[in-house]
């Protein structure tokens, strides 16, 4: 096989080239949280739009492989059958919230990137659930996301925030202003079993716009 050739075959890693990072709660139980970076790429377009996403414990080079995460649109979310639904989870919270940071883009690009993600809907397993082990052990786990204030694991949203030198607080302020509405309270699944909603807890489903 030529240089040429090798290049060629490299090309969906290459694809990888959003960087974000953000927080997995997992849906059976949503006191295990971990932060993840998120490594992802484009495929597809209009209805088969999709961020297919490299999932690891860290940065670094030693960063150990967590799992995959698929990213669809909305639209394409509401067309599933209610028994795969299951398994998708929002990201309305995490953006809004200020879960979701983007830090090695730009403060306009970042805002426009997360206002993309606003709706869309992530469906993700840890094929390696506990990272403290040497290998990956056990079955794969079903993440969840964050949905709601006082949800997340304070000390990884401080140890995040350090490390990128960002303040989820402030984020989260920017971002409702930015986008003009309140950030989502809704509770953590009850089981593996719950549908997940993107802005609240009962009702219509739909956005409260920030009052000014």
């Amino acid at each position: 096989m030529s240089g040429q050739e090798s290049d060629k075959v490299m090309e969906p890693v290459r694809n990888h080239h959003l960087f974000f990072c953000g927080f997995h709660v997992a849906k059976n139980n949503p006191t295990f949280q971990i932060t993840t970076m998120h490594y992802c790429g484009m495929r597809g377009d209009g209805d088969n739009e999709m961020h297919q996403c490299l999932l690891y414990d860290s940065a670094g080079p030693g960063a150990k492989l967590l799992g995959l995460e698929y990213i669809v649109s909305d639209q394409l979310f509401r067309s599933l059958p209610d028994e795969e639904k299951k398994y998708w989870h929002p990201h309305t919270y995490e953006v809004l919230g200020g879960g979701l940071v983007a830090p090695v883009m730009s403060e306009q690009a970042e805002m426009d990137f997360m206002t993309y993600l606003l709706t869309t809907w992530g469906k993700t397993w840890h094929t390696w659930p506990d990272p403290t082990t040497p290998v990956p052990m056990g079955e794969p786990l079903l993440m969840w996301s964050l949905t709601g204030n006082g949800q997340a694991n304070t000390e990884l949203v401080a140890e995040r925030d350090k490390q990128f030198g960002v303040s989820t607080a402030k984020v989260q302020a920017e971002r409702i202003e930015a986008m003009g509405y309140e950030v989502p309270q809704v509770p953590l699944p009850k089981s593996v079993a719950t549908i997940g909603r993107q802005w609240t807890a009962t009702g219509e489903d739909r956005p409260t716009p920030l009052k000014k």
